[in-house]
């Protein structure tokens, strides 16, 4: 079995392609100890309610016109497969955490995955899964729970789900735990400026009313933060950057004039900033390169730098 022995909580569709073999399933630790569900490493904040996110995920992929809420976590997903394609191999199993209704599968095809793990807390968001041409398996799953084998999957994806979970080290940890030896992590999340303009204006409406104001959105991980994180997971060759996206919505409720006034368009829209933080890692294997040692090297930048000069010159016309 892929998934560890006595888990309770697995979801196999009837669509399904393949059967989940033993050598991935079946009962494991982490370095941090035996994994559970809800349990937390020291320090570790409980923010989130995961029952209640699951009952609003659940919630979400019932409604008749779900997918018209889609579009951030769609063209966040294409950018996420953008970045499975700029590396030159193939992936025979992967594994999207926390995947929803699949929206980085629906942009890879099966020449570069040969077999998708989709793994979420909301059974919903799996049952109303899009189309995709690569073999796939649900499993439900939290994303702070994964339940596979040690040494699993060539690839781990993930979406802007580990916005939302309470342990967010210990979920690295768990990813670097399923990849394979030189396997790959490509993951996305909300960066730290996303709705800048909504919390402004929040924190600006509540404080000229109420004489101070409190957090109506999230927290958000920092940037500097996520090269450490993904370090003490035990990722290597490590790659961080940014991007932002920015939705104009056609209007607001009247509750959200503070915003309308403060940053709307002169359409009349009113535009809300998404920043996206991804993270690129790599579970060590002795065949990737690694840095030279310390004083190894056998010219100096100050050398590099006459070599320039000299062929600049032997360039000139004479």
């Amino acid at each position: 079995m892929l998934l560890r022995a006595g888990l309770q909580r697995v979801w196999l569709p009837c669509r399904a392609v393949g059967s989940v073999s033993a050598e991935t399933l079946g009962r494991r630790t982490v370095a941090s100890g035996a994994c559970s569900p809800g349990d937390l490493s020291p320090g570790a904040l409980n923010i989130f309610d995961r029952q209640l996110k699951r009952k609003q995920k659940n919630w979400a992929a019932r409604q008749p016109e779900s997918t018209q809420c889609d579009y951030l976590k769609e063209e966040v997903g294409s950018r996420i497969a953008d970045r499975v394609y700029d590396i030159a191999r193939d992936f025979p199993l992967a594994l999207d955490v926390g995947s929803g209704r699949g929206y980085i599968a629906q942009h890879l095809n099966k020449e570069t995955v040969g077999k998708f793990f989709q793994t979420d807390i909301a059974e919903n968001a799996l049952k109303n899964s899009l189309e995709t041409e690569i073999p796939t398996v649900h499993v439900l799953a939290d994303e702070e729970f994964l339940p596979f084998r040690e040494n699993t999957f060539d690839l781990v994806v993930s979406s802007l789900s580990l916005h939302w979970v309470n342990d967010l080290p210990r979920a690295l940890e768990q990813i670097h735990y399923v990849l394979k030896p030189d396997g790959v992590f490509i993951g996305a999340m909300f960066g730290g400026d996303t709705l800048y303009e909504l919390r402004c204006s929040l924190q600006l409406a509540e404080t000229e009313r109420e004489g101070g104001f409190s957090p109506h959105v999230s927290p958000f991980t920092a940037v500097n933060d996520l090269g450490h994180l993904l370090g003490r997971a035990g990722f290597n060759t490590l790659t961080v950057d940014t991007d932002e996206i920015q939705v104009n919505y056609p209007g607001m409720f009247e509750l959200m004039q503070d915003l309308q006034e403060m940053y709307g368009n002169e359409d009349g829209s009113v535009p809300a900033t998404y920043q996206i933080y991804y993270m690129i890692g790599w579970k060590y294997h002795e065949s990737q390169a690694r840095p030279a040692e310390r004083g190894s090297a056998t010219v100096s930048f100050g050398e590099l730098g006459k070599i320039n000069r000299l062929m600049s010159q032997e360039k000139k016309p004479q």
